[in-house]
């Protein structure tokens, strides 16, 4: 079993809060991790545990024995109320561990039940620190506590690291030698689980639309979105698209990264970046299964880049110190990947899938750090294997090897 970076402060917000709602994709491992705390355990797949609930949701969390970890909780969100009785009447904290492969929070009949009474916390895949035996390190705040000249690249060759940009994050794909063993799982996945999911937080009236919606978002991880041209292609109304896109995120199978915007500039692009939550799920729907047909494919950039996206959303998401992340992209065409902000202190990150890094691939990030009245930080990711200074007196500028997320 994987040491998991969210566990310890899983344990800190126990003591702090009655309720802990531990939220992800099916299959990232949340079952797995609640089993290792001392806890009684119920689940929701199970059917009479599910019709007992649903029947008497005040009576059925009365009758559990505390502390109790309630898994797939999006399935019977009516005992949430129950729990908000029960909390109420005797506040005792860590009593409920909540665990749900759907953001609970966000479904209409569990809205505000909860509210000021629980703590959330997004259980990721596997990050490649984790993979890697690293759980304890963040490479964000070594990047904001200690500076980039703190960061160091592991010892991985480039073929670990595509692979590990193939496998994705989930758990299970680790365990699997094979590779048509790896596309079958994945087809499982997608059409047992994410169908699942979608049946137990909406109204899904046409899954072969859906599906087939799902499969046409994939190419467009990295890019803007935009739901007129996503509804030409799926041949959906605006309408069926944004509650499509609202399912997926509610099951975390795609994130929305927001445009930075400031001072800087009045010409920004507003719209968000759609990107796909695992590298390995989109590398699958793509028809890429080698490292070689990865690195002969039109798509290469996309994939890694999506890698890297969640990479820094898992470090941020479990850091001390939490900054902000965002896409940077103006009319005339300049854009940054990722900006990460947190004070007067913004990192603008591009990720290229070369295996050399020139000064050009740092035009857009001079310019922005030309323009910022914050400190700003420039860094390229790679393929290379140094650490690679390209700043100035002024402006402090890396190349990173995608490595140092190992």
């Amino acid at each position: 079993m994987y040491k998991r970076s969210i566990y310890p402060i899983l344990k800190d917000v126990l003591k702090i809060s009655p309720a802990v709602l531990l939220t992800g994709a099916r299959q990232v491992g949340k079952s797995t991790l609640s089993l290792t705390l001392d806890y009684n355990y119920v689940v929701f797949d199970n059917l009479s545990q599910r019709e007992a609930a649903f029947n008497d949701p005040i009576g059925y969390i009365v009758s559990l024995q505390k502390p109790v970890t309630i898994d797939e909780i999006q399935k019977v969100p009516e005992v949430l109320e129950g729990i908000k009785i029960d909390i109420d009447k005797h506040h005792k904290n860590g009593d409920f561990l909540l665990t749900g492969s759907a953001n609970v929070l966000d479904m209409k009949q569990a809205r505000d039940t909860l509210a000021g009474r629980v703590i959330e916390l997004h259980l990721f895949p596997l990050s490649a620190k984790e993979l890697n035996n690293k759980a304890d390190e963040n490479f964000i705040d070594i990047l904001f506590k200690d500076g980039v000249k703190s960061i160091k690249a592991a010892k991985v060759s480039n073929e670990q690291i595509l692979q590990t940009i193939l496998n994705g994050g989930y758990p299970q794909v680790y365990t699997i030698e094979s590779q048509r063993s790896k596309s079958l799982w994945f087809n499982s996945y997608i059409s047992t689980y994410v169908e699942r999911d979608i049946r137990d937080v909406g109204e899904l009236r046409d899954i072969t639309a859906f599906i087939k919606f799902f499969n046409i978002i994939a190419p467009r991880s990295c890019g803007l979105l935009n739901k007129s041209d996503l509804a030409n292609d799926a041949g959906l109304s605006e309408a069926t698209v944004s509650n499509y896109l609202s399912m997926l995120e509610m099951i975390y199978q795609i994130s929305l990264l927001r445009a930075y915007s400031s001072n800087i500039s009045k010409r920004f692009i507003k719209a968000p970046k759609l990107y796909m939550s695992d590298s390995g799920i989109l590398a699958h729907l793509l028809n890429i299964t080698t490292i070689q047909e990865l690195l002969n494919s039109n798509k290469k950039g996309e994939v890694i880049e999506t890698f890297v996206y969640n990479e820094l959303l898992k470090h941020i998401s479990y850091s001390m110190t939490i900054p902000s992340i965002y896409h940077y992209r103006t009319n005339d065409k300049k854009e940054i990947d990722f900006v990460i902000e947190k004070g007067d202190t913004v990192v603008a990150v591009e990720v290229k899938s070369s295996f050399t890094v020139k000064l050009d691939s740092f035009k857009h990030i001079i310019d922005f750090q030309n323009k910022s009245s914050k400190k700003v930080i420039g860094i390229v990711f790679y393929m290379g294997e140094a650490v690679l200074p390209f700043g100035d007196e002024e402006y402090e500028r890396y190349a990173l090897p995608i490595a140092t997320l190992f």
